[in-house]
């Protein structure tokens, strides 16, 4: 599940069943006039090449705080089961200027990190995660410290959980045994079909400076050998073979897994065909390149997976899930934007769907537009990109969930739209909206 991102004081860096109930009226009253988007669900022509403005070392606006509630970087928590997130289970968490981690929405399984007097009621006020200070990188409910310490809260692999899938709930911060990391990844949760649940998973990764740490089930050999597959056990901490190359940058975790390098190159590995790349494996435990080049962005979650790559951005999933998506390409196909991009969010099934940066700080989102989770006004699924309207300000990052967005702006402002259901959106109540409105960041 996620993208990872790292931080710098004030500073954001480049990487880092059914229907649900009714969740009330939606706030549409700033909503502009639209007309009907296409209804083609066919793949999207990838278009002209882009202008010289792209350029492979762009990355995202950086953020200067404007205020003393000022957000650097900003994840989604993942929440529970992935099934969980069909009826609303989401949220998500910023890290802060001052080295703290608020978070608000769903906390079914601790994620919100507030410890066990909260319980398992969600919450549509930000608050800060008990016990975390001094941190630098944060993906989903897993943070590395100024000393590399990882530590991590809610649903995850940690290390000493439960033998046999190694998930365990922490509803306040857990510090792991592991080697000083300068970055965390995080994936847990349910694979599921259409109809049902196949089972829970869950994998966690940190580089450190061996390389590729990684713990918790190895069903698509993320973490280990076609031999250990299918152990009915969680595996312990091991590093994950990496050929020569570039430092390792950041690492991101779906049901297939991947490594960004510093000079760009992308590797993946596990779950085929999310790797991205063309393999006799099913799956493919040999981390290898996806034929890309000057990445430096990317995003995954269950079997969809997007980068930026020379300011353009290419996304690619699982072609033989029986659920329709916008994104139907083994292999890297490039997502006509407006504008050259720096930064990419996606989502997992069954609302599959994306949201760009561009390099103005516009933010464009494409894909199915269940609870106007587009931004663009309107519930029209859209094939191409569509412009977010109501942003007060030029954007550094966007995240999305199933059914609702949120986009980090440069003055360290979080606004959210969508579906809120869960208090996802951050604004102390919970009524969805079709345009963006702020989060209260403590």
């Amino acid at each position: 599940m996620g993208a990872l991102t790292m931080m710098a004081s004030c500073s954001s860096d480049p990487d880092a069943g059914g229907p649900p109930p009714d969740a009330g009226p939606i706030d549409d009253s700033a909503a502009p006039d639209a007309s009907a988007l296409p209804d083609d669900s066919g793949a999207v022509d990838a278009g002209p090449p882009l202008s010289d403005a792209a350029t492979s070392d762009a990355g995202p606006r950086p953020v200067v705080c404007a205020s003393a509630s000022c957000a650097t970087s900003l994840v989604t928590t993942l929440g529970g089961p992935a099934l969980a997130t069909m009826f609303g289970a989401e949220g998500y968490c910023a890290l802060l200027h001052d080295g703290t981690v608020a978070c608000w929405g769903q906390n079914e399984n601790g994620q919100l990190g507030r410890g066990p007097a909260a319980g398992s009621d969600g919450s549509a006020m930000p608050a800060r995660v008990e016990g975390l200070s001094n941190v630098v990188a944060i993906d989903h409910t897993c943070a590395v410290d100024k000393d590399g310490a990882m530590w991590c809260w809610g649903r995850g692999p940690f290390p000493g959980g439960d033998p046999f899938s190694g998930l365990a709930n922490a509803s306040t911060p857990v510090k792991l045994p592991i080697p000083p990391a300068t970055r965390a990844a995080l994936y847990a949760g349910s694979a599921k079909g259409p109809e049902l649940s196949l089972g829970e998973f869950g994998v966690a990764c940190g580089v450190v400076d061996d390389g590729v740490l990684c713990w918790g089930r190895n069903d698509s050999a993320q973490i280990a050998p076609l031999e250990s597959l299918y152990t009915n056990s969680s595996l312990d901490p091991q590093l994950v073979p990496m050929p020569p190359g570039a430092k390792i940058r950041s690492v991101h975790l779906g049901m297939a897994s991947f490594v960004l390098r510093e000079d760009g190159t992308l590797l993946s590995w596990g779950f085929n065909p999310t790797i991205g790349r063309v393999s006799s494996l099913f799956p493919d435990p040999q981390p290898k390149p996806v034929a890309l080049t000057g990445v430096t962005n990317v995003d995954t979650l269950e079997a969809v997976a997007c980068a930026v790559a020379e300011g353009s951005v290419y996304c690619w999933r699982d072609v033989n899930s029986l659920e329709e998506s916008f994104h139907d390409h083994a292999l890297p196909e490039r997502v006509p934007t407006p504008e050259p991009v720096v930064q990419v969010s996606t989502t997992g099934r069954p609302h599959a769907r994306g949201c760009v940066v561009g390099v103005s700080g516009d933010v464009y989102c494409w894909g199915k537009n269940k609870s106007g989770v587009l931004g663009d006004g309107t519930t029209n699924d859209a094939v191409t990109p569509v412009k977010v309207v109501g942003l007060p300000g030029p954007a550094s990052e966007v995240r999305t969930t199933d059914t609702s967005t949120c986009a980090l702006l440069t003055t360290g402002k979080v606004h959210c739209w969508g579906d809120d259901r869960s208090g996802q959106l951050g604004g102390g109540t919970k009524k969805p909206t079709l345009v963006p409105r702020e989060v209260l960041l403590p």
